[in-house]
Formats: structure tokens, sequence, C-alpha cells
């Protein structure tokens, strides 16, 4: 079966049984939500990513019907969770069971030989128990907090095809890993391979993740969940940060409803990085809302949809007349959403051997500059996850074409196939 292609997208995504994925879509009517542990379901294999679209501007709520105050658990404070006693609803530790569990289906999918990329839930069978485990935790992350850490993968013990395996086996219950770049990298590599290729003056050639800069407030654009799984630290830096993003718009309806509104509007432009596919007409950038919520959807299912570099780096299309600069009060928009998320964001550190799973539709996160050790020591270094979500598995309704889509958002180019390299390329 050749793969599914993904334009144009309403007619691929309006049709379950085109994308082969028929048995989600009856589990899920009744309740939009996963299979249940034990259930069989079908193979994505031949379903590609749906990767970036703009905005459909016919299902935005208006920004006067918009929620001044967003109440529920997707609103809390560092204050809250900075406490210790506070720490298990967002940190879990792994049990030596589960361990042993994951070690075992990992080693025995290298033994057979089978690649990476075809790991996914209709091909692995972890015990009952333990899928039960992690398709809870997905709900609470997807519809709780929006950010988890889980602790004591041996990633020291284990080689790198069985991390990267136990890994993927993690994700396959938490979301569809969808592709990361115009290489199809559904394991993505977060490590300074670009040194002082980068500039600062370049963004607009280099993902930030390949470096070892600052990364601003923002999301990445996996479709739900984006994860982490940490098998070196840096010497320096490289910690990371998490804010509501409910809390955020909360405070800013409290004291910058001017600025809540100019993020509301479906003016700002992002660029592709040249991750477009040629021939059909796809232009090298979208436009978005940075904040939107589709109509008839409850006010705590607002999604915010930010990152500073791919806005920033569009001034090539401004330049040449192809979209419009980015305006004085847009400026003033995006200055003050950092210096907000810094004041209300919860620090934290990974450490080797942590996994963090990140929400992409209420919950910003950042990194601090890096500094790596000098060698024989190891650079830091993490795997990287995107895991779709689809409204039809339990995610949330976005504002685009593909909020059904089995794999939507990533980065998809052309008819590329997703892979999984064991190390940053």
């Amino acid at each position: 079966m050749a793969p599914i292609a993904t334009a144009p997208p309403v007619h691929h995504f309006s049709n379950a049984d085109d994308l082969g994925v028929k048995g989600q879509a009856s589990a899920a009517a009744s309740g939009r939500a996963p299979p249940p542990p034990g259930a069989k379901v079908p193979s994505l294999a031949n379903v590609l990513t749906s990767g970036q679209y703009d905005i459909d501007e016919s299902v935005l709520t208006p920004y006067e019907d918009l929620p001044k105050k967003i109440e529920g658990p997707t609103v809390w404070t560092k204050e809250e969770y900075g406490k210790e006693e506070n720490k298990e609803k967002w940190v879990r530790r792994w049990t030596d069971e589960e361990i042993e569990q994951f070690e075992k289906a990992a080693q025995d999918w290298v033994a057979s030989g089978r690649p990476h990329e075809q790991i996914e839930r209709s091909t692995i069978d972890l015990p009952i128990s333990l899928q039960a485990t992690l398709l809870s935790l997905r709900h609470k992350i997807l519809h709780g907090p929006g950010f988890y850490v889980f602790k004591g993968f041996p990633v020291r013990k284990w080689p790198i095809e069985v991390t990267a395996a136990a890994y993927l086996m993690v994700g396959a219950y938490l979301g569809n890993a969808v592709s990361q770049n115009g290489k199809g990298h559904l394991l993505g590599h977060v490590k300074d391979i670009e040194g002082s290729n980068f500039t600062g003056n370049n963004i607009d050639k280099i993902r930030i993740y390949r470096t070892s800069a600052r990364q601003h407030f923002h999301v990445d654009s996996s479709g739900g969940l984006i994860g982490l799984c940490c098998l070196h630290r840096s010497l320096e830096g490289g910690e990371s940060d998490a804010v509501s993003s409910h809390n955020l718009w909360n405070h800013l309806q409290e004291h910058r409803p001017d600025v809540a509104r100019t993020l509301a509007e479906p003016i700002w432009y992002f660029d592709r990085k040249g991750e477009e596919t040629p021939g059909i007409g796809q232009k090298p950038y979208y436009k978005r809302a940075i904040v939107s919520l589709v109509k008839g959807e409850p006010s705590n299912r607002l999604v915010t949809n930010i990152d500073p570099y791919y806005i920033k780096s569009t001034t090539r299309f401004i330049e040449s007349g192809q979209i419009p600069p980015v305006s004085e009060k847009q400026q003033e928009a995006m200055k003050v959403l950092e210096e907000t998320a810094q004041s209300l964001a919860l620090h934290m550190i990974l450490e080797v051997g942590d996994l963090q799973f990140v929400s992409d539709t209420h919950v910003l996160h950042a990194r601090t500059a890096y500094k790596d050790h000098e060698p024989p020591h190891p650079r830091r270094h993490l795997l990287r996850l995107w895991l779709s979500t689809p409204d039809t598995e339990g995610g949330w309704k976005i504002p685009f074409p593909d909020s059904s889509h089995p794999k939507r958002g990533g980065i998809q180019v052309g008819n590329q196939r997703g892979t999984c390299p064991l190390d940053a390329e």
C-alpha cells in the first residue's frame, strides 16, 4: 500500500477509511478517546504526517467570546507545583517491574531485527497493566496540567538501540509519532551539531534544537505532545521551564487585555524554514493566531501556538512583499508574552534517565542556553518525540483541517517516510 498523501487536506482528512483508521474512529466515536488497554488497533505505517496548515478562520471563536478567566486542572502556578509535597502531581518514578517490562520488550524488538520506525501501538504488546498506566497518564497530561516527568529510565545501562526502542514504546501509548523535520525523523535528537554555524542571524536556515542557544517560550509542531529523554546533561545550562498557558492567559486578561487580543488575531506568519513540499503550491510560510478556541469547544480548550524564532525568521518574505511586516503591536505582544511566561514559569532540571512530556496545546516550554563538556565527555543529548493526539483519540480540537488526522501536525516534505536515526544527523 502506498503512503497516504496529505494534500489536499480536506479530502483526505475527512475520510477515515481512506486513511486506514476506521477502527480507531469507531473506537473513539462516542467518547473521543484512544482504544482501551489490550485493544487491537490498525497500523499507521502507511499514513504520512500531515504537516502544517494555515488556520481555518471560519471555526475561530471571536475574541469577544473568548474566556476572560479559565479555571480547572489546566491552570496551575509555579508556587503550587514547586512545593515538594506537590511533586506527585507531575513527577513519577518507574517501578522496578515496569523497567523490567520495558527492557524485555525493547530487547526483544532489537533482537527481531525490525527497524525502530515500525514501533507503534499496533506492533508492540506491552503488559496490560503497563498499557493501562500509560493511557491513564496520557489522559492526565492531555486534560490536566499538560506536562509530566518520568524518572528512572536506565539509559546508562541500556545500549542506545534498546533505550530508543523502550522510549518509542512509551510514546506509542501516549500518541502517534510524527515527522519532526524534512528528513522524516520520528526519533529526534536535541544536540548541538551546528556549533559555530549558528550565528544568531541565520535563524531562517537553522533549527534551534540543533544548537546550544536559548529557546524562548514556545510550543513545537507535534500535533499533541512533545517528549524528551535525557541521555547526557550539559556542563552548564540547558535547563527547562514550563508554564501553564491558561494561567498566562488569565494574567494577560487581567493586566494586558490589549496583548491578549493581538495574540488572538489570525495575523501571525510562521516560517517553514525551507521544509516544504515543492510542486504542490505550498507556500514557504503559514498563517495562524497565537491563541485560539474552536467554536463550540469549552473555554478550557483554549490553544496557544507560538514559536518566536519561526516568526522572527520571516524577514525575507516581508522584504519581498509576500507578507506584511510584524507590526509594533505584534512585537510588543511577543515581548509581553515572553516576559510574563518567564515570571510565571516552573523551573526544572532534567536528570539523566528522565523523560519529560509536554502538551503542545496548553503548556509553553523553554530552555536556557547551555555549554557542553569538552571531549572526551559526551555532549548534551536528548531524544525527542513529537506525538500526535487527534481529536478522534481524545486530543483537543484545533483550528486546522487536520484536527482529526491520526498523524496531525509535524513536518512533512513530499512522500518522505518516517525514520529513526540513533544519533543526530
